[in-house]
């Protein structure tokens, strides 16, 4: 069953340039969601919308069957139930860490306040850190303090901003593996975008992916990986080699079988190490150039490959 609903969200800053276009979305209580687009696919624009702190065109939101207001039609724009964790933090940098998860909790009971402070400050693995200012912090550390400021109120919808993008890949892919399991624990329902597929795919295997602030696809990541709805969508997982004389289809260099005989002839122009597999970089005899994956890391440059693939792993468009 939904509980938070995005219907037939428009919006525009100038009019004819529409940021957001027709999106919808629904998503199950306490279920996490990565949303997956490129700069300026208006991913924060729709974060803001969720919120209530940005006004759309046409559409509406609902949370729980509960239609979720504008700014101008609101004292004070947004509602507890729904957070919105910024990018760059948005930390007080004068104030501790204490104060700054405190600081939406000001007008409540100060047993409460005690309570929810120790239980955020033991979930996130902050209690060493109570009396540290910002500036003392690391990007993670800075990063939970927002992610725990944003919970003090007890939200029902957390809405992460590419949280991690200031992170090194060894404190993301930390955090990430952090925050996941305490979200699943407090059952907060939760839309994490990024740019990053990587970051996506290590939040969550429910996937959306989002382009011109069109919804282009959603589902299971090995569905979308296997049948991408247009070339923005397959161009996310990997690159994509064109096929020779066929317009507008094309094969991942991971669906690609290397050979020292029999099969398609090209040679290996370059060779660069991947964690995972050698990337090659190959020259066929129509003078394409393609990317296959030497996994056995035994080609060498200058050295002649050949290369084979089961039709039915080609990706075909009507157009791109």
């Amino acid at each position: 069953m939904s509980y938070l609903k995005i219907d037939s969200i428009q919006k525009s800053f100038q009019e004819g340039l529409p940021v957001i276009r027709n999106f919808s979305l629904e998503i199950p209580k306490g279920q996490i969601i990565s949303l997956v687009g490129e700069s300026g696919s208006g991913k924060s624009t729709l974060l803001r919308i969720i919120a209530g702190l940005e006004s759309r065109n046409e559409g509406e939101v609902f949370l729980n069957g509960v239609r979720i207001q504008n700014p101008k039609e609101q004292l004070v724009p947004g509602i507890d139930e729904i957070q919105l964790v910024y990018q760059d933090y948005h930390l007080y940098p004068k104030s501790t860490v204490e104060e700054n998860i405190l600081r939406p909790l000001l007008l409540f009971d100060k047993k409460y306040k005690e309570y929810r402070l120790e239980m955020l400050l033991d979930l996130l693995g902050l209690n060493a850190f109570r009396d540290k200012l910002p500036r003392q912090l690391s990007g993670g550390q800075q990063q939970k303090v927002a992610i725990g400021r944003a919970l003090s109120v007890e939200p029902q919808v957390l809405l992460l901003d590419e949280p991690f993008s200031s992170l090194d890949t060894i404190q993301r892919r930390e955090l990430i593996g952090e925050l996941k399991s305490m979200f699943k624990n407090l059952g907060v329902t939760v839309l994490f975008v990024t740019h990053d597929l990587d970051d996506a795919l290590q939040m969550t295997n429910d996937l959306v992916i989002m382009q011109k602030g069109r919804l282009i696809q959603k589902g299971h990541p090995e569905e979308i990986f296997s049948k991408p709805k247009n070339l923005y969508a397959a161009k996310l997982f990997s690159e994509l080699n064109p096929l020779p004389a066929k317009p507008n289809s094309f094969i991942r260099p991971s669906d690609i079988t290397l050979f020292k005989s029999n099969g398609i002839p090209a040679k290996i122009t370059e060779k660069q190490y991947l964690v995972h597999y050698n990337q090659l970089t190959v020259k066929l005899s129509d003078g394409t150039f393609w990317k296959v994956e030497d996994k056995k890391r035994v080609f060498e440059v200058g050295k002649k490959v050949f290369l084979n693939w089961e039709e039915r792993k080609e990706i075909a468009f009507s157009k791109v």
